[in-house]
């Protein structure tokens, strides 16, 4: 059985700095892609970041290019988004996803989802 579990999210002040997890289990890691995908209340889910997690080769959406950056871990099965200098408008529920594709172009809606972390950032 797939499972994606997130974790690592709070409530911080703007331009502060969060890092979340997205502990993956029931595949070989490497062979799917996984993403980063938030949602605004009365917003659409969008894509944040995606990355192959075969050879780390990543994506990140304009509006947090420089600020946010997806990695992965390997030996611990994890993806990780590192979120820094952090603004109100982030304020979302934090979804990791897998498209079942060992690449994560594109990097939109894919197919499962965890159960997602609250970020909170203060003005």
């Amino acid at each position: 059985e797939v499972r994606l579990v997130e974790s690592g999210g709070g409530l911080v002040q703007a331009g502060g700095s969060l890092r979340l997890s997205c502990a993956t289990s029931g595949f070989t890691f490497g062979d799917y892609a996984i993403g980063w995908f938030r949602q605004a209340p009365g917003k659409p889910r969008t894509a944040v970041a995606c990355i192959s997690t075969s050879d780390g080769d990543a994506f990140h959406v304009d509006s947090v290019k420089g600020r946010f950056t997806i990695s992965k871990d390997n030996a611990k099965n994890t993806v990780y988004l590192q979120m820094n200098n952090l603004k109100p408008e982030d304020t979302a529920v934090y979804y990791c996803a897998t498209d079942f594709s060992s690449s994560w172009s594109p990097c939109y809606e894919y197919e499962f989802y965890g159960q997602g972390t609250q970020v909170t950032v203060s003005s």
